[in-house]
């Protein structure tokens, strides 16, 4: 937050407690509901109880349209609120944004503010909190806007400007025969027709919609595809249940992004605000694993201590060897994990793993070359250099290999690719790597014994 951003909260803060509400709801309400939501989450209780009495839940409801129902503060929130204004405030909220924050309630306070709504509103609640989570049910709004197939274009402007202040999106309007989606048809052509032009005439009739039970990431995916704003969700018979927006599309992106990278780096990278002790407990039984995990390279390490002994320069090279090919491991992950997030078709597990193979060929030839001829010069001996080079291009093969595998092979076996973590694959390469290294230069002992 800026200076200039605090100085001008801190003055609608005062304003809020000090000066009429009049003069607080014409300052603040000029203001976009992302910034009216961050205001909000800067108050202290005092300052929001206030703000419950200024604002009506419409007002309320907007501001919370734009706060992340993941808060851990919003269940506070609520409560700070009377049992009525709550439930108003819930109600005037988009269905799917208010399904979002009541999932994160117990089952008795979100049957008391559904009790408090409505009859209409709290039904459609109840429909999509039915709805497994993380699929394009529990993702849709019912707030869109629907006319049958037999209106015209009049017609629809006009069922355009009634459901204009409700609806979430209005630039598709969807066309209706017996209930079933037939077409859509969007503002922009609605403006440039008769309003005496017939709706079946003008709509397109190829449809590009989601099953209620499809997975956020296939249907994140298809907005990217296609580029819509919103898309249909429908059920077995093709009836229109709900949209999908494409501002709940950046979260599932976001939220999924995040579940990436927190599978690559072996860690919760949401975690940043929680106590130490939290966040000691969430990263030790990763770190515990890895640790067993690398007590195998010991191990393996232990196993040719007597070659070590026998040329101790060996010792020198096993970090550096061990550490490129668990860098080159890492990019390879995050290729492929890439690659499986966003369902690229272009690209078989086959062609993929051939594409890596010479990928790795290349790095590490090009690697091993330059270290040869740095390790030839610095110890005056090239069959060394030669060893290292070699150890370290065959390691960088085999790990670039198993960075395009492994994500390829969890998914197969029904599990997140991301699990295939950098510390895992750092951890697998360090165990081959080693392998490869003291394989090779046992073979090669007698040219730089000590």
């Amino acid at each position: 937050m800026t200076q200039e951003t605090q100085q001008d909260w801190h003055a609608l803060q005062t304003t809020l407690m000090t000066v009429t509400p009049a003069v607080f709801r014409q300052q603040f309400l000029t203001r976009h509901h992302w910034e009216q939501a961050q205001f909000f989450l800067a108050l202290d209780q005092p300052q929001r109880l206030r703000l419950y009495e200024v604002l009506t839940p419409q007002e309320l409801g907007d501001l919370f349209d734009d706060i992340d129902d993941d808060d851990a503060q919003i269940p506070q929130f609520l409560s700070e609120m009377t049992p009525q204004v709550a439930a108003d405030m819930l109600g005037a909220m988009y269905t799917d944004n208010a399904v979002d924050i009541l999932e994160h309630l117990d089952k008795i306070s979100v049957r008391r503010f559904l009790a408090r709504m409505p009859h209409a509103t709290a039904a459609e609640i109840r429909n999509l909190l039915h709805y497994e989570d993380e699929t394009a049910g529990a993702l849709m709004t019912t707030d869109f806007v629907a006319i049958e197939s037999d209106q015209t274009v009049g017609a629809a402007l006009e069922l355009v400007r009634a459901s204009a202040n409700d609806a979430e999106l209005i630039y598709y309007i969807y066309v209706l025969a017996q209930n079933r989606l037939v077409g859509t048809v969007s503002l922009r052509e609605l403006l440039a027709n008769d309003a005496d032009v017939a709706l079946a005439k003008l709509m397109n009739q190829r449809v590009i919609s989601v099953p209620v039970t499809a997975d956020q990431e296939d249907v994140a995916q298809k907005v990217r595809d296609y580029n819509f704003f919103a898309l249909p969700v429908i059920d077995d018979q093709q009836q229109l249940l709900g949209i999908v927006t494409v501002d709940d599309i950046i979260d599932v992106i976001d939220d999924e992004a995040i579940s990436d990278y927190s599978g690559l780096a072996g860690v919760d990278v949401e975690e940043v605000a929680e106590q130490p002790l939290r966040s000691a407990l969430k990263r030790l039984p990763w770190l515990i694993t890895l640790l067993f995990l690398g007590m195998s390279t010991a191990s393996l390490i232990n196993h040719y201590e007597a070659l070590v002994s026998e040329a101790s320069v060996l010792a020198v090279f096993i970090s550096l060897i061990t550490g490129t090919a668990g860098n080159a491991g890492t990019q390879s992950l995050a290729v492929a994990v890439r690659r499986l997030a966003f369902k690229d078709q272009t690209h078989t597990a086959m062609k993929l793993l051939l594409t890596e193979l010479i990928t790795g060929v290349m790095i590490g030839v090009v690697t091993g070359a330059t270290i040869t001829v740095v390790v030839g010069v610095w110890k005056h001996n090239f069959i060394l250099g030669f060893v290292i080079g070699l150890a370290m291009c065959s390691a960088i093969i085999v790990a670039n290999l198993a960075g395009s595998f492994i994500p390829s092979l969890m998914e197969r076996l029904g599990f997140d690719p991301a699990v295939a973590s950098g510390p895992f694959i750092s951890t697998l390469s360090d165990l081959t790597s080693v392998l490869i290294y003291f394989s090779i230069a046992q073979h090669f002992i007698h040219f730089f014994v000590s």
